[in-house]
């Protein structure tokens, strides 16, 4: 069993305790006890990462499926992810990894390091590697030592979260981040209820300071029939990105029964077209319809040409000209390519 590695982002606090600041969480931790994510663990007044190298999945993914549909549009990354979060979501799609806290089934993982991964991005011959599936903000260390390898080879890092990372967190990650998608799940009840008592403003806080920091950021929400599917709710979602950035592309994506929400139906297609009519009469220049089969490809605000051409999770960037204009009107498109 490889030695446990000694978290980033704490202090310790009276009687060998310890108050961990990797979230916004920030869970003090008795001697021998862990935070909420079950995946951080004190031991002996030290607190200690129980997943670092535990990696889950190293599966081959177009930048597509994040989704990401403005950064590199046409790649391909590595994924990579370990088990357990810091939200309690009702509804995720991958519960049986992020639920799982059981110190005897993270043990039994390999350990891979981060100079492994990062061969096996470079071997794969993908552009990048994606810290997903489950939240990354909860394997930073591991997430942050394999970020700057693959930053050193010409590898892009981009990260699917849940935007509950604490400011520290940000800090230290910014600097070899390319761009992430955080996912705005609802409005306060939502987030309580749902999520596991979640705070929404320190999302929201976490979506503006990443575009302040010049990440490339684009935002998911999931609709739930019943739970954040009215037109007050797509407005609320919708204005709050505009006041930020308006180039800013979101994601309305379908919800599909699991977990503790597999008694609901999924989200009908009519209500993903009514958020997409709401966001558009906000002001927003992108936004796109996922989990269904339609055509998603990226026009022009200005000029309405065809800019990234996508078949399900294959896409073409053919619009562009230098600096990702526009090629026929010269609309400054914010598309990384």
């Amino acid at each position: 069993m490889a030695e446990l590695h000694e978290a980033l982002f704490y202090k310790t606090l009276k009687g060998k305790a310890v108050q961990c600041g990797l979230c916004r969480r920030a869970c003090a931790i008795p001697e021998n006890g862990k935070g909420q994510c079950g995946v951080r663990k004190n031991t002996g007044g030290k607190l200690y990462s129980l997943v670092y190298g535990k990696t889950l999945t190293s599966s081959i993914d177009p930048i597509e499926k994040k989704p990401l549909f403005h950064f590199r549009p046409g790649t391909q990354c590595l994924g990579v992810s370990t088990y357990g979060c810091n939200f309690f979501c009702k509804h995720c799609q991958n519960w049986e990894i992020s639920q799982q806290r059981a110190e005897q089934v993270i043990e039994k993982v390999p350990f891979t390091s981060p100079e492994e991964i990062v061969k096996q991005a470079l071997a794969a011959g993908v552009e990048g590697i994606a810290y997903t599936y489950t939240e990354p903000t909860i394997f930073a260390e591991y997430a942050l030592d394999t970020m700057k390898l693959a930053r050193e080879k010409g590898l892009y890092n981009v990260w699917v979260s849940n935007g509950y990372m604490s400011k520290e967190c940000i800090d230290a990650i910014t600097p070899f981040l390319d761009a992430i998608n955080i996912d705005l799940k609802g409005d306060p009840r939502f987030y309580k209820e749902v999520c596991g008592n979640v705070n929404i403003d320190f999302v929201r806080e976490n979506i503006s300071l990443f575009h302040k920091k010049g990440v490339h950021l684009e935002v998911t929400n999931l609709i739930v029939p019943g739970f954040n599917d009215s037109e007050k709710d797509f407005k609320e979602v919708s204005e709050f990105i505009k006041s930020i950035d308006e180039t800013i592309p979101l994601h309305f994506t379908r919800f599909s029964p699991l977990y503790k929400m597999s008694h609901l139906p999924p989200t009908d297609i009519e209500k993903l077209h009514s958020a997409e009519r709401v966001a558009k009469e906000a002001g927003l220049k992108y936004v796109y319809i996922g989990n269904v089969a339609e055509e998603e490809s990226t026009l022009c605000p200005e000029c309405g040409s065809v800019l990234v051409k996508r078949a399900g999770f294959s896409a073409e960037a053919t619009g562009f000209k230098k600096g990702g204009k526009c090629s026929k009107c010269g609309f400054s498109t914010g598309i990384v390519l």
